[in-house]
């Protein structure tokens, strides 16, 4: 049928990482990873489930890690960064230049203008960057994010788990395409 599915995981490691231990630590598992290990951890997650997607792998400080596993995974996988960038272009230039991560969250409210949040975007795919137009925790049935997408040609929309703040989302694409005449989905 042509259509291909994969997983993909919001980490969120940096709820892991604990600065005075310098490690991650996984309470639940009882178990401690060094920086090292946990890239190492990540990289065997993405090969073994075939990971599509994985947004804040490491801490959000840890551009190093990022690169290091983009240089492992980065050509399967998007190794997306949301907490890394905070849809900022300064940080998503600092990022670049180290390699880290070959994707980024983008959210409108995170960075404050449509202007800078235009700006991010451009340097993201100029540089070879998937940009994820993404709704926030706590988000409403306003579907902006789905019309962005579309403008900002996303390739990839992250609206959440089913439900109906986020249904308007995807709602909303499905009315866009009806309207558009030969809409296509931006390339991946």
């Amino acid at each position: 049928t042509g259509v291909l599915v994969r997983p993909g995981l919001d980490v969120a490691s940096s709820e892991f990482w604990v600065e005075d231990e310098a490690c991650y630590v996984y309470e639940r598992e009882g178990v401690k990873r060094s920086t090292g290990e946990q890239v190492d951890y990540m990289a065997e997650l993405i090969d073994t489930y075939k990971f599509f997607y994985v947004e804040d792998p490491l801490q959000e400080n840890d551009f190093e890690a990022f690169a290091e596993l983009t240089a492992k995974s980065g050509r399967d996988c998007l190794v997306c960064g949301d907490d890394l960038f905070v849809t900022n272009a300064e940080i998503l230039a600092k990022g670049i230049e180290a390699g880290a991560g070959n994707s980024l969250i983008i959210k409108p409210n995170q960075i404050g203008t449509l202007t800078d949040t235009y700006n991010t975007i451009q340097l993201a795919q100029a540089n070879g960057y998937v940009p994820v137009v993404s709704h926030r925790s706590g988000e409403t049935t306003d579907e902006t994010i789905a019309h962005l997408a579309v403008a900002f040609q996303a390739p990839v929309i992250k609206t959440g788990a089913a439900g109906g703040e986020r249904i308007a989302k995807l709602n909303e694409l499905v009315r866009i395409e009806e309207e558009l005449s030969n809409p296509r989905m931006a390339e991946l």
